[in-house]
């Protein structure tokens, strides 16, 4: 069986435990239609989504991060008081100040370091590497990384690049030390000249004047940039691990658009035989937790399986970009 290469030395880290959160509320393009100016028709044509999960009334950022952070603990049998750093990954925590990680902690019972992390949609492959890191360098035997987003708050209805793509929900995992690596070296950078391509504008037509700002995206040039400048990416993490193409199980990239991961898929000459995330159909685009949501949905679908090698990729807002090969996790 093949295996993830790590530095002469390096500790080796792994995925100890993976939870979820899906709202429970479904949205439909029906429903989506009620209000922009489109149909299902068009909207699954351009972005294979049919259905979106938005919070209910009363569910916030922090009730969700915390449910998919119980489950991620309890699927690693790892108490919240082991737990040296907890990590949110998210674009849409509205407050900044105080940050949700050490809000969510605390609900948790736990005191660890804890601090929010921005990176749009690649938020969350850059708090695994960083988790990953903390673990190898003795600074946390237990790391907590939650990504967690509730984009139906940042979304004008009336916006056809936007409106229907986003949705809502948490993923979290628990990385911690492992007898075989399972969790390989990152590929990340950004490229800031294309910061423009996706932002939150504090206003906009449409919104009340309390309404927070609100997400813009200039999606043919999302699609133009992805498909290849990943590519390039998803080859240089499996590089690193020491792996070739041909010998991934799994991949998982950001849940973006259902025809950018069928393009990136083919750019990369991926064989039939290794399974590609499509939790996009389903929820939509959520940000940072897509990538944890997606890997829960193989997982329970049986379209992977735990021990199974899988490329995880995710690139959005900045541009910010990260990835890295990892061995699936049990789920709890």
């Amino acid at each position: 069986m093949a295996t993830i290469g790590l530095t002469d030395g390096a500790t080796a880290t792994g995925i100890l435990g993976l939870g979820v959160y899906r709202p429970e509320r479904v949205v439909d393009n029906e429903e989506i239609c009620q209000v922009l100016d489109s149909s299902d028709e068009w909207i699954q044509s351009r972005s294979g989504i049919r259905t979106r999960r938005y919070a209910g009334e009363g569910e916030s950022l922090l009730d969700m991060g915390e449910r998919a952070a119980r489950d991620a603990l309890a699927s690693a049998g790892v108490s919240a008081d082991q737990v040296g750093t907890v990590i949110v990954a998210t674009s849409t925590h509205t407050q900044h100040t105080p940050a949700a990680a050490p809000q969510i902690a605390h609900r948790l019972g736990s005191t660890a370091a804890a601090f929010d992390l921005v990176a749009g949609c690649a938020g969350f492959c850059h708090g695994l590497a960083v988790a990953s890191d903390l673990v190898r360098g003795g600074s946390s035997s237990y790391v907590l990384v939650i990504g967690v987003e509730m984009l139906s708050t940042f979304l004008d209805p009336t916006d056809r690049s936007t409106a229907f793509i986003f949705g809502d929900g948490a993923g979290a995992v628990v990385v911690g030390a492992a007898d075989e690596a399972g969790i390989g070296p990152v590929a990340w950078g950004s490229d800031g000249a294309q910061s423009d391509v996706i932002i939150q504008t504090p206003r906009c037509e449409h919104i009340d004047e309390d309404h927070p700002p609100v997400v813009q995206m200039q999606g043919q040039a999302v699609f133009r940039w992805a498909p290849f400048a990943m590519a390039d990416v998803a080859r240089e993490a499996v590089k690193s691990a020491g792996l070739s193409l041909g010998e991934l199980d799994v991949f998982v990239p950001h849940q973006a658009n259902l025809r950018i991961t069928q393009l990136l898929t083919k750019n990369l000459g991926l064989g039939e035989d290794v399974a590609v995330a499509t939790d996009i159909v389903d929820s939509g685009n959520t940000s940072a937790a897509s990538v944890p949501l997606a890997m829960e949905r193989m997982l329970r679908e049986g379209a992977a399986k735990p021990g199974d090698l899988a490329l995880l990729i995710a690139f959005g807002a900045g541009l910010s970009f990260a990835g890295q090969v990892v061995r699936v996790p049990t789920l709890g």
